[in-house]
């Protein structure tokens, strides 16, 4: 099966009910590849995207935000990290969404977010976005208690009425150049377990372990089925969810690199055209340059 094939069956079908443990594989490698292959598949993308970046940041008409959904130790950071390694610093921006502060739980819930969106040229990476509040808040519904909200606006209905906002939201920003890329990193509860027990068992990694980790991990069928919801309210036309095999770490970065890949490619990105006058001056600028005596070679 190419690659393009494939990608096409992580993507949730817009208007689909789908369900992650019967539709989507969290150890799927796509049989015909290894890791070796694999890593050299990545390196190319690696490449290609710094090449699509560049034009990118030249034509400055489009942004592309990136949202990376996951359970813990799904490897959001290392795909970030690995996947754009080719790419100029300037032109991109990550930010990782913590616990609000007092000034953001004064505003609405996507405010912070919309604040931190990217430019046009620029490509901005959400790690963990807006899609907090109808998963992390729905499976621990006290802290919808401290977002200060009127009593309507926390009702019968709220995660509906989210989901439409959101939707509206990101048909807002396709609609006004910026490309909605959204990854959900979907990993085992098994394989978790095993990068856990790394993190715990191997001193350089003890840093990345929390012992919250292990108190959501209790919370895992209910993320499961909010994960699922939201797939099935929010993967739409403008912006699908592409549901991302996790359980192999170098497969996850594969694939996330050829959907950034292939979105950039449809786009058509050109640099910039010169206009007459301007090369006008390009063509003065030269000959003055030539025209200079005295410089030492």
């Amino acid at each position: 099966m190419k690659l393009d094939q494939i990608i096409k069956t992580f993507v949730v079908p817009s208007g689909k009910t789908i369900s992650l443990k019967r539709d989507y594989d969290p150890a799927y490698t796509a049989d015909y590849l290894n890791k070796e292959d694999a890593q050299k598949m990545l390196q190319d993308g690696i490449e290609q995207l710094a090449k699509y970046q560049d034009i990118l940041y030249a034509q400055n008409t489009y942004a592309v935000l990136i949202i990376f959904q996951a359970m813990d130790a799904a490897g959001k950071d290392s795909t970030i990290k690995h996947v754009m390694s080719g790419i100029n610093p300037q032109g991109c921006q990550v930010f990782s969404f913590k616990v609000p502060s007092a000034e953001e739980l004064d505003h609405d819930y996507l405010w912070r977010y919309f604040k931190a969106l990217p430019e046009r040229g620029r490509i901005g990476i959400f790690n963990r976005s807006y899609y907090e509040e109808v998963l992390v808040v729905r499976v621990h519904p006290e802290i919808l208690e401290r977002q200060q909200l009127p009593s309507a606006a926390k009702g019968k209905g709220i995660w509906e009425r989210r989901f439409d906002e959101i939707n509206n939201f990101e048909k807002y920003l396709v609609s006004n150049g910026v490309i909605v890329l959204k990854f959900f990193l979907n990993l085992s509860k098994q394989e978790q377990k095993k990068r856990f027990l790394k993190r715990i068992n191997q001193p350089e990694k003890n840093w990345k372990f929390s012992s919250s980790d292990v108190r959501e991990r209790a919370y895992w069928d209910d993320y499961m089925a909010a994960y699922e919801d939201v797939f099935n309210h929010t993967s739409t036309k403008w912006a699908p969810w592409y549901v991302i095999p996790a359980d192999h770490k170098w497969f996850t970065r594969l694939s996330v690199a050829a959907v950034i890949d292939r979105t950039l490619e449809s786009l058509n990105l050109q640099y910039p055209t010169l206009s007459q006058e301007h090369r006008q001056e390009l063509l003065e600028a030269k000959e003055m340059l030539e025209s200079e005596t005295g410089d030492a070679e």
